[in-house]
């Protein structure tokens, strides 16, 4: 996602994440890749319901002063 999002190297990616190895990035793009299409769609459904969910959930008192003022 980094490198979609931010456009990061795996190099950046690396740096950004300690825990992940230039193999373990760069074999995670390459699956990315191969198997855009479906990873694609399966983040815009999970997109779609995270919306969804938060469209009808109850809205906190400070939610809507912030939303009221302008802040959100």
């Amino acid at each position: 996602m980094d490198y979609l999002a931010y456009g990061w190297s795996v190099e950046e990616i690396c740096r950004q994440h300690l825990y992940l190895t230039p193999a373990e990035t760069h074999a995670a793009m390459g699956y990315y890749f191969d198997h855009q299409k479906e990873i694609d769609q399966e983040i815009k459904e999970e997109w779609e319901q995270v919306q969804g969910s938060t469209s009808q959930s109850v809205r906190s008192p400070f939610y809507i002063r912030m939303k009221a003022q302008g802040v959100l």
